[in-house]
């Protein structure tokens, strides 16, 4: 269940369990005071390969599998001819 956090009237806060299903609180259940719920902020933990800034990389000219040919062994082709308009 997640926690939310609520500012009371006089400017305190405090937390609750609750579910995601119930309605948000409108009374403080110590003080009687009206309440509202305070946003928090959201930090993502990205984990992966190759997802995030931070990940590592392969280096460049390595292929992602061992049988892969490398870019020397495969032959080159001279681009064709094109017909020349006249």
């Amino acid at each position: 269940m997640p926690v939310y956090v609520y500012r009371r009237q006089d400017g305190s806060t405090f937390e609750t369990r609750q579910r995601m299903a119930e309605d948000a609180l409108l009374d403080c259940p110590t003080t009687g005071q009206s309440v509202e719920r305070v946003l928090q902020p959201f930090t993502p933990h990205y984990k992966g390969t190759g997802f995030y800034s931070t990940d590592r990389r392969k280096p460049e000219g390595e292929s992602g599998r061992a049988d892969a040919p490398k870019h020397e062994d495969t032959p080159r082709t001279p681009p064709r001819a094109t017909a020349a308009a006249a």
